[in-house]
């Protein structure tokens, strides 16, 4: 019996070793599983750290971007503002355009109606020419196409020609009615102190009287200073001094 004691003994430590060992590879098999399990979570964290270092970044990136609009957009408003306000001026500026025209027609027009009763009590040199050119004037102010502008510019065109008539000297050939005959005659206009003819025989002068509103016949010793004129006018001759009758425009 003494020897069964130590048997058993024996058997009872070799079960619990065994049992042991299961439990140990059971602990282990635990264990590994775990780092298995906490290797795949570092993974993933590692991806959500990465994902959201990515995000970070992206975040930077949309409030750089969002500073930029924003001192953009400041930028744009201004601009705008600026639009606008000159948007209103201009709008004045038309409204004011719209009263301008509406009181530059009716100057227009009386201001050709003036040119033409000048034109008409004038010395009567370059008739045909003057007279169309107050005719273009009035079919010119019915038009539509030409902007008021234009029609002031030509107005004053008008006017700056009939001016510069009265500082310039002149000759030019046209027709006039001499002793009740249609005769071709040089005229010779110096500024509008004088408007004088001679035919083209060169025996027969004459000079404007503006009192009796025509012609008077000039001594055949004015004719030689006549074509002398003549030839100053078209600039045959250099300027020199005339000795003509001059009657003074009133």
């Amino acid at each position: 019996m003494k020897g069964v004691k130590p048997l058993i003994l024996a058997g009872i430590v070799a079960a619990s070793t065994a049992v042991h060992a299961n439990d140990l590879e059971k602990v282990i098999d635990k264990s590994s599983e775990i780092n298995k399990s906490a290797a795949q979570s570092q993974t993933k964290i590692d991806k959500i750290a990465d994902s959201m270092q990515g995000r970070l970044q992206q975040f930077k990136v949309l409030n750089k971007e969002i500073d930029g609009l924003t001192v953009y957009n400041a930028q744009l408003t201004k601009q705008l503002n600026n639009q606008i306000e000159e948007m209103e001026s201009l709008n004045l500026s038309m409204d004011q355009v719209s009263i301008i025209e509406r009181q530059i027609t009716p100057l227009m027009l009386r201001m050709i109606e003036g040119l033409e009763q000048f034109v008409a009590l004038d010395v009567p040199f370059l008739q045909e020419e003057r007279t169309e050119r107050i005719r273009s004037l009035n079919t010119m102010m019915d038009r539509a196409d030409i902007n008021s502008s234009e029609k002031f510019r030509r107005v004053l065109e008008a006017y700056q020609v009939e001016v510069d008539y009265g500082r310039t000297i002149e000759a030019y050939t046209s027709l006039l009615m001499v002793d009740g005959k249609e005769r071709e005659v040089d005229f010779l206009r110096i500024g509008r102190l004088e408007l004088i003819y001679l035919t083209r025989d060169g025996k027969q002068a004459g000079s404007w009287d503006n009192d009796t509103k025509s012609f008077s016949t000039l001594p055949d010793s004015t004719i030689s200073q006549i074509n002398k004129g003549l030839r100053i006018a078209r600039k045959q001759l250099a300027p020199d001094m005339l000795t003509l009758p001059v009657h003074a425009a009133e």
